[in-house]
Formats: structure tokens, sequence, C-alpha cells
């Protein structure tokens, strides 16, 4: 920690000219508090939601819930993806873990919807990459 700290003296000379041992202190508070973005939870469970949309057959179900913009019974989703229904029931098993998406049994049928999360990171990235 003592060479950071020294690097971080380092680079406060050259941003600010007169680098205080204060404004060492202070610029290290600050970054104290963005550390809780690294919190444990906070990292494994961003993980968990990227590692569930790294593989097309989840990344598919996902991009058709969120079109939908409602319920799709599971029988639906068979005949839209071109996977083996165990395939199916064990991505959107994992999507459902995830919280990318929602499950509710009506009787006989499992109809899924798409989370609010699920729609905020596809928006986005259909803003990131529309002009490309």
């Amino acid at each position: 920690m003592a060479t950071a700290t020294q690097r971080l003296q380092r680079y406060l000379e050259d941003e600010l000219e007169d680098c205080r041992p204060e404004d060492v202190d202070q610029r290290l508070d600050e970054l104290d508090t963005l550390e809780a973005v690294l919190s444990t939870d906070r990292i494994e469970g961003d993980l968990d939601v990227l590692t569930a949309l790294a593989n097309e057959t989840r990344y598919k179900l996902v991009r058709l819930l969120v079109a939908a913009d409602g319920e799709l019974c599971v029988c639906e989703l068979n005949a839209m993806i071109d996977a083996s229904e165990s395939a199916i029931s064990h991505a959107l098993s994992d999507l459902t873990d995830a919280e990318l998406i929602t499950c509710r049994k009506d009787g006989r049928w499992r109809k899924y919807r798409a989370s609010n999360g699920a729609i905020a990171i596809l928006t986005l990235l259909d803003g990131v990459f529309a002009n490309e």
C-alpha cells in the first residue's frame, strides 16, 4: 500500500503542483468511498448476470422476452429457439437464477417475462451499438 500511496502522491503533485500530505489523505478518503463497487456480493452478482448473457441460447431468450414486452409461454419460446427442450429449460433456469427473467406457473404452463434489469441492459446495448 505504501507504494500505491507514493504513486498517488506523485500523481497529485503533477496535478496540483503543490501536494500536501492532507491532499493525499483527502484523495485516499475519496477513493475509499468508491470501494463499495468492488464488494464481493456486487462483483459476484454482476458476473452472474454477465455469465448468464454470455451464451447464445440464453441471450436469444432474453432478447425475445424483452421484445415481447410481456409474458411468453415456454412452448412459445421452444417454437422460436433452435435448441432442445432440455437446453431451453436449463437456459431459462439460469436466467431466472440471474434475475434476468421471472417465471410464473399458470395452470400447467410456465410463463416467462424479462426483468427490469434485463430490459435496462438490452436497452443500453441497443443504444450504445445502434450507430455502429
